[in-house]
């Protein structure tokens, strides 16, 4: 049974101070889930999760709701600072064409996509936006092996788009289990407004 600690309309640091109780309380093995309702807040206590090598895990819930996730399998003694960093997220741009990363064997393709986004997921800035399209949308839906790295990043604001078009045309719109529908236009302005892009 998971310990939950409720830091709903808690600003920074306030769900990080505690998280941080919760955590040095657990004597046993356990789950520690934090909800709230806002990125920052979010962002954090993956950080918080990640100097304490605790795996962590962040979803989007609802409309301003999160829950953060971490697997406590030893006793943990937290920091005693307690650190706020500002928004994580840049003005980059990830722009997924494929479900496949480079031109080879279709297998290796998809290993490789798929450590791809989990890289970009730990990077010390996050993109702003991760466009989908083309066949690149197969990765925001169900079944897809990238779906808890998109959540993580979706929940500390990371804008999770797929194209409308190419759902319908893969038959996938009943599908798509992260982010939101987008159209060409749309994609064409994030792209020209983007600070840098990353074509994978």
């Amino acid at each position: 049974m998971s310990v939950v600690v409720d830091a709903l309309g808690k600003q920074c640091p306030i769900p990080v101070v505690m998280a941080k109780k919760a955590l040095a309380e657990l004597q046993t093995p356990d789950t520690l889930e934090i909800l709230v309702d806002n990125e920052a807040a979010v962002q954090n206590l993956s950080k918080l999760a990640a100097s304490c090598q605790l795996p962590v895990r962040a979803e989007k819930t609802g409309e301003k709701r999160f829950s953060v996730t971490m697997e406590v399998s030893a006793p943990v003694r937290p920091a005693e600072e307690t650190v706020c960093a500002p928004d994580a997220r840049g003005d980059l741009v990830v722009a997924v064409g494929s479900n496949c990363m480079g031109n080879g064997e279709e297998t290796l393709g998809k290993a490789l996509m798929k450590g791809f986004l989990y890289a970009v997921s730990q990077l010390p800035a996050l993109p702003k936006t991760i466009l989908f399209y083309n066949s690149g949308a197969y990765l925001t839906c169900a079944g897809s092996d990238s779906l808890e790295d998109l959540k993580f990043m979706e929940a500390q604001g990371v804008e999770i788009r797929t194209c409308g078009t190419c759902l319908d045309f893969y038959k996938l719109k009943e599908t798509l289990a992260v982010g939101s529908i987008t159209n060409m236009y749309a994609i064409a302005e994030t792209l020209a407004a983007a600070g840098k892009v990353i074509k994978p």
